[in-house]
């Protein structure tokens, strides 16, 4: 081990098993954490009165 070059390239070639999972996490997390930081959204709280609900309940005379 006594050879810089091949030192150096057992140091690139950990890096390079590194490097890649942990870009993937990088890109991955902020997407991740931003989906999970979204408010749930509101619950309905019933059909709400427009002119096609209206037509619909008189032609089926609820």
């Amino acid at each position: 081990m006594d050879n810089p070059k091949v030192e150096s390239r057992r140091r690139f070639l950990r890096l390079a098993a590194v490097a890649g999972p942990a870009a993937v996490a990088m890109t991955v997390a902020p997407n991740a954490a931003a989906e999970m930081a979204k408010p749930a959204p509101k619950k309905s709280r019933g059909m709400r009165e427009t002119e096609h609900t209206r037509k619909y309940m008189e032609s089926a005379r609820f």
